[in-house]
């Protein structure tokens, strides 16, 4: 059988021995997120083994509070520009182990308290794991639960209740996505089946209609054999989020690109890969269970799917302009020269690194033409997002 996490190889090789080849989106959701045995599930693998330095790889807020600080500036921001509602609520997406939460909330009790006493926090965790460390991470606020709440998913918040920041932060590249190559027949998609007590990777006729469609509004000239990734659920993730938005904002960091670039026939191996303590490979059939999976982020068809339920797009820029905006010169001017935290914090700026390969894109609704510090400075693909979006 194929190594991981025997439970986990059992349970999908089931699936497949039952039913025939699976789309490797099901495959995907399944390594990552079965009830029992997934990757970001098991309750007995700890958050500290997943992310981290001890983990299998870093996220943003592992790194240096000063995102959380930067991020809780641009809620500060945001919440006077809704006329201060009573709560702002922040819902977070995919928490991870709490830490961007813990430095918002630090954040907006030091330095801007009125945001603070009328602010209500929600964490979106269905893994019992995650959700554990969070709660470990969020103790000091755990006294007062309306101002801290978990729910499962979206759908348990109702539609239209929310005014405030709905944020995500490195959420989306997580979502299982359709993997296709371009072939002599025309488009397929690559399928995972079960033979001589081994995955394999097989490609067959698209799995749906969706994807056929979605493809098409894709402009491609891709070459016999190019690859990539379509990320279906990352259009209904933002279809449930504008619907639970009221007023305000949306928004989205992770790792990604417009889908001029993301598609550009040169990209011919596309962007899935697996992560075993941050190690990087490509192979999702090794140590199944026990590595993560990710794909680069569309930001045009994440902006398009939410124009088309009502939200605008403020702006999209990269994570190292969006700190600019809010003032990151500022803060780093407040940490020791030459000091571990100083050259932590920089790694969020890196232009060769996070700072230009994070991008963040900002969504609003029934706010009138918000302008916000943290778009101050647009790169150069701003206009591209908006011509695709808008197309």
């Amino acid at each position: 059988m194929s190594a991981g996490h025997p439970e986990l190889v059992a349970a999908i090789a089931s699936e497949v021995i039952a039913s025939g080849p699976i789309p490797f989106a099901r495959f995907m959701e399944l390594a990552l997120y079965h009830p029992q045995f997934g990757y970001y599930m098991r309750s007995s693998k700890p958050a500290a083994e997943r992310i981290g330095r001890k983990g299998d790889f870093y996220t943003s807020s592992d790194v240096h509070p000063i995102l959380g600080q930067a991020l809780a500036k641009q809620a500060e921001q945001m919440d006077r520009l809704l006329g201060q509602p009573s709560p702002f609520t922040i819902v977070e997406m995919g928490p991870g182990k709490g830490l961007l939460a813990r430095h918002i909330l630090s954040t907006a009790r030091r330095d801007y308290p009125s945001l603070f006493n009328h602010l209500r926090y929600v964490l979106i965790e269905r893994s019992p794991a995650m959700r554990e460390a969070q709660r470990t991470n969020l103790a000091p606020w755990l006294d007062r639960p309306e101002r801290m709440t978990w729910v499962d998913g979206l759908a348990q918040i109702p539609p239209h209740s929310l005014t405030g920041l709905c944020l995500s932060n490195e959420l989306v590249d997580s979502f299982p996505i359709h993997r296709i190559q371009m072939t002599a027949r025309g488009l397929e998609e690559l399928w995972v089946d079960y033979r001589d007590g081994r995955f394999v990777e097989c490609l067959k006729p698209l799995s749906s209609d969706r994807l056929a469609s979605h493809l098409r509004r894709i402009p491609s000239d891709w070459p016999e054999g190019y690859r990539t990734e379509i990320n279906l659920q990352a259009l209904d993730w933002m279809t449930q989020v504008a619907q639970r938005l009221n007023r305000g904002f949306v928004l989205t960091i992770d790792y990604g690109h417009t889908a001029q670039d993301l598609y550009s026939v040169d990209r011919t191996r596309g962007t899935f890969l697996c992560y075993r303590q941050h190690k990087v490979h490509e192979d999702p059939f090794l140590d199944l269970g026990e590595q993560d999976m990710t794909s680069h982020v569309d930001f045009s068809s994440l902006a398009t799917a939410g124009e088309e339920q009502g939200l605008q797009t403020t702006g999209y820029t990269n994570q190292m302009s969006f700190l600019m905006g809010l003032g990151i010169e500022q803060m780093l001017a407040g940490l020791a020269q030459d000091s571990p935290e100083l050259t932590a914090a920089i790694q969020l700026l890196k232009p060769n690194g996070m700072g230009t390969t994070f991008k963040v894109l900002v969504q609003h609704k029934a706010v009138p033409s918000p302008k916000l510090d943290g778009l101050r400075f647009k790169p150069f693909f701003r206009s591209v997002l908006a011509t695709q979006s808008a197309a």
